[in-house]
């Protein structure tokens, strides 16, 4: 008797825990990365789709990838960089994230560039807009705030910079060092942006 009492309480515990944290679905479209600091561990062979998640506010990093179709046997995949939402999670609600999935690739990189995603909760025909932060305007902000609180002094850059080699012993570097070092110092937009002159 004593035992079956026993048990039914930690079932009862048990189901109240679960019911404790709601669920957010992600297409098949968004991968998540990051609750606040926790990385959400995944893979192709291994994906997450849900994430249960308590009720109360949080930072989600989140990425988009699509594939689409440009022939017979010939595909291309989309990609954004990663991103950040605001969410907040009510008590008794499962959410889905949402978006308007583009027509054809052309598109789909225009939405990469500046994805806009909502979350709708279950039973619900509205959906809410989240504010989406880049990853380098998170880590730009990072950095100026770090900079305001930091006292004035020497600072060591955040990578090492490579020296530019001189050519000949004359101290002149060469055009394809100087290209080489500010290749390494340029952000992936500002190579793309270069490549994008270039190949023009």
């Amino acid at each position: 008797m004593r035992k079956s009492i026993l048990l039914g309480s930690v079932a009862a515990l048990l189901v109240s825990a679960s019911s404790l944290a709601e669920n957010i679905h992600f297409p098949e479209e968004f991968v998540p990365l990051q609750v606040g600091e926790r990385v959400i561990e995944s893979s192709i062979f291994s994906r997450v789709d849900d994430v249960e998640l308590a009720p109360g506010t949080y930072q989600l990093k989140l990425k988009y990838t699509d594939l689409y179709d440009l022939g017979y046997d010939d595909h291309e995949v989309v990609e954004s960089e990663p991103f950040w939402v605001n969410v907040t999670i009510e008590a008794g609600k499962d959410y889905t994230l949402v978006f308007n999935r583009a027509e054809n690739a052309v598109s789909a990189k225009v939405f990469a560039e500046a994805p806009q995603v909502s979350l709708k909760a279950k039973g619900s025909t509205l959906a809410e807009p989240l504010n989406v932060i880049a990853e380098r305007q998170l880590q730009s902000s990072q950095f100026n705030q770090q900079a305001s609180e930091t006292p004035a002094g020497p600072q060591k850059p955040s990578r090492p910079i490579k020296p530019i080699a001189p050519i000949n012993g004359k101290g002149m570097p060469s055009a394809a060092n100087m290209l080489d070092f500010w290749w390494q110092q340029a952000t992936l937009a500002e190579r793309q942006a270069f490549l994008d002159k270039v190949t023009k």
